[in-house]
């Protein structure tokens, strides 16, 4: 039986790195409607009132995604988690070994609450990783080694790049979700992405949310360039769902 239609206004989250909380509020009223997910991650973290900000959007029924990249000692994780899952946030990044993330895992508890582990920043390429000591993998490799390690500990998914999906859901078993950072639309300038794809490549391969951030939060029509991207994710998430269903006519057939 196939899954029902996904909705790409379900699947795409908007990045709030602006300079305020005043000015997150005013992305969030301008894509009501288009946007009901919403990533807010280091570029607020320090802002004042950004607790009451991520609080009041989660009672008003919005979708938070805590983009803070935990990384500590399992202990202070867990309890790190723990505090985000009273929130209420739906999302949550963290790092680390496997025993560090297993800390987060526990931290979440019964909670709705998804953990991603972070594998490679779509910043980031081979020269970076190798400046970092890994110089025994390719961008894609250390990628997988991770993913497979988030596997391992429990979490619900791993950020990475449109390049790596397919590998992830490849080697997961469709188990792990994908979020995918480093959308640009075709023609986008270029700027500090190395491993950017576009949303229909992204959804194509595999990614099942993609965050995208200055493409809509520079853009001078926001919610004229969100309907763009949400109407070239559903055109995407329509074809993987046709190409699903002609396997499965195939399957049965044969």
């Amino acid at each position: 039986m196939l899954a029902p239609a996904i909705g790409a206004r379900e699947r795409l989250i908007v990045a709030l790195d602006l300079p305020t909380v005043e000015d997150a509020r005013k992305m969030v009223e301008e894509l009501d409607g288009v946007v009901e997910f919403f990533k807010v991650g280091l570029a607020l973290q320090l802002a004042p009132g950004v607790q009451n900000f991520v609080e009041s959007l989660i009672r008003e029924g919005k979708k938070l995604f805590l983009d803070y990249k935990y990384y500590d000692i399992p202990q202070t994780l867990k309890k790190a988690v723990a505090q985000a899952a009273k929130l209420g946030v739906s999302f949550l990044t963290v790092h680390g070994s496997m025993k560090l993330m297993r800390g987060a895992v526990e931290g979440r508890g019964n909670s709705g609450l998804k953990l991603f582990a972070v594998t490679v920043l779509t910043s980031m390429d081979a020269a970076d990783i190798a400046e970092m000591g890994y110089t025994q993998h390719s961008v894609e490799e250390l990628v997988l080694v991770r993913a497979r390690k988030a596997l391992e500990a429990g979490c619900d998914g791993v950020i990475a790049s449109g390049q790596e999906a397919q590998r992830i859901k490849e080697i997961s078993k469709g188990n792990l979700l994908v979020v995918t950072p480093g959308i640009r639309p075709d023609g986008y300038p270029e700027d500090d992405q190395a491993r950017k794809t576009t949303p229909r490549d992204a959804i194509l391969a595999g990614a099942d949310y993609l965050v995208v951030g200055r493409p809509i939060t520079d853009a001078a029509d926001h919610r004229g360039e969100a309907e763009k991207i949400v109407k070239e994710m559903q055109s995407a998430f329509d074809l993987v769902a046709a190409i699903a269903e002609k396997e499965e006519t195939v399957g049965r057939v044969g």
